[in-house]
């Protein structure tokens, strides 16, 4: 039942020119990273990305504390017009987490595509997310620019109390931890 209903969430995310019967994996998305962060955490909202921290006020927890399964929401910016939303994967420490995302890096020159485990850090001065750096394929490392959030929405839902069911493949079976502080900390 599981298997059959991850499948009919891809199906219902992936752009029509992809075969359903390719949705077999969360991570052979490639689209926008409004779809692909809803389809993995759980988490209903609709519109632009920089519009989600706004809609979850009253409909689910919000907060500045990274926690797995929770939506990163970017500003607005002139790099992110649409802003960007990516989930939380893993906690590694209290300034760097693991992110699963689409449309962020190129891969095979096209952006779009899924990537799993991708190092976010923390670089704003008071330590509560509210600027961050993130992993980019392209340079194979942090990436030089910092993007402003607005914090993290939660998949504990105010107004009905069904919590969001975050998508298994989330996070890898061995991410790299030692690889994700190296990033950080050279």
């Amino acid at each position: 039942m599981r298997i059959a209903f991850l499948s009919f969430a891809l199906a219902a995310v992936l752009p029509t020119t992809v075969p359903a019967a390719a949705a077999t994996s969360l991570l052979n998305y490639v689209g926008q990273c409004v779809p692909f962060a809803r389809a993995a955490s759980g988490i209903q909202i609709y519109g632009d990305a920089w519009t989600w921290w706004e809609k979850a006020a009253g409909h689910y927890q919000r907060g500045d504390l990274p926690r797995p399964g929770a939506v990163i929401v970017f500003e607005r910016t002139t790099r992110l017009p649409m802003g960007h939303v990516a989930v939380i994967s893993r906690v590694v420490d209290r300034q760097v987490v693991m992110v699963t995302h689409a449309n962020w890096s190129r891969q095979n020159g096209e952006r779009g595509h899924a990537e799993q485990d991708v190092t976010l850090t923390d670089v704003s001065t008071r330590g509560d997310w509210s600027a961050v750096k993130v992993w980019y394929r392209d340079m194979d490392g942090l990436g030089s620019t910092v993007y402003p959030t607005y914090g993290f929405i939660y998949g504990t839902a105010l107004d009905n109390g069904q919590p969001a069911q975050p998508a298994r493949e989330l996070t890898g079976r061995a991410p790299d931890y030692v690889g994700a502080l190296i990033d950080v900390y050279r």
